[in-house]
């Protein structure tokens, strides 16, 4: 059997601790006033002067929310909502297992996949 694979970018440990660890919430600070935004968020809005203020670099390094950028560009396709979900299950699963049981044989993670052909 083939396995079609995307192998054009190095993925390291340090990328995956990186988006492992992304917190939920980023914290600004502006006109001595904090306010928490969402780590994806490009401007925060100053509760104190009503400015906008630029939160997130547009520079030719990428950051590990350029990674998630990209996945939630991937997510726009057809179908790529509903792939995610289940995977996202399987991940709940999986760390919420506390026995060695095989998969069910109806389990995506048995190995059977969609016919192409």
């Amino acid at each position: 059997m083939k396995l079609e694979q995307n192998s054009e970018a190095e993925i390291t440990e340090g990328l995956l601790e990186a988006i492992r660890s992304l917190p939920l919430q980023r914290v600004v600070e502006h006109c001595g006033s904090r306010v928490a935004v969402s780590p994806f968020e490009l401007y925060a809005d100053c509760s104190q002067c009503g400015m906008r203020v630029k939160v997130r670099s547009f520079s030719a390094d990428a950051e590990v929310e350029d990674v998630f950028d990209a996945v939630f560009e991937w997510m726009n396709q057809p179908g790529a909502q509903d792939l995610a979900r289940r995977r996202q299950e399987m991940i709940r699963e999986d760390d919420a297992a506390i026995d060695g049981d095989p998969p069910l044989s109806n389990d995506p993670r048995s190995g059977r996949g969609i016919e192409l052909d």
